[in-house]
């Protein structure tokens, strides 16, 4: 499934997730498309450098909604918004930072961090 479009880009599994989880902000359904996908593509990683990237994005997606639901939940007292403006940006810093590493195909040097 990976490709070589004619401007370099390449539509890798990994690359996919990333973009899947970018797109959820305007579809919302696809973050758990790209979810389940990784999950799947974990067990059949066919290069090392992919292990990391379905880890990294499992991480992202799971934390990510830990988060949402703890922003959802403090936005009756207003610091909730703040939180999933925060978990907005933390999951986009690392979705971006998963695309580029993947566009490479250089694993995520830590998997496992929430910080990156």
């Amino acid at each position: 499934m990976s490709g070589k479009a004619a401007n370099g880009f390449q539509f890798n599994q990994p690359t996919i997730v990333a973009l899947l989880y970018l797109a959820s902000f305007v579809t919302g359904i696809t973050g758990i498309i790209g979810l389940v996908l990784a999950v799947i593509w974990k067990g059949e990683a066919g290069k090392s450098w992919e292990v990391s990237h379905y880890s990294f994005h499992i991480r992202t997606f799971l934390f990510g909604l830990l988060g949402s639901i703890v922003g959802i939940v403090l936005a009756l007292v207003l610091i909730g918004y703040l939180i999933l403006l925060a978990v907005t940006i933390w999951v986009v810093i690392r979705s971006v930072v998963a695309l580029l590493a993947a566009q490479k195909e250089q694993p995520i040097a830590d998997p496992k961090t929430l910080f990156i």
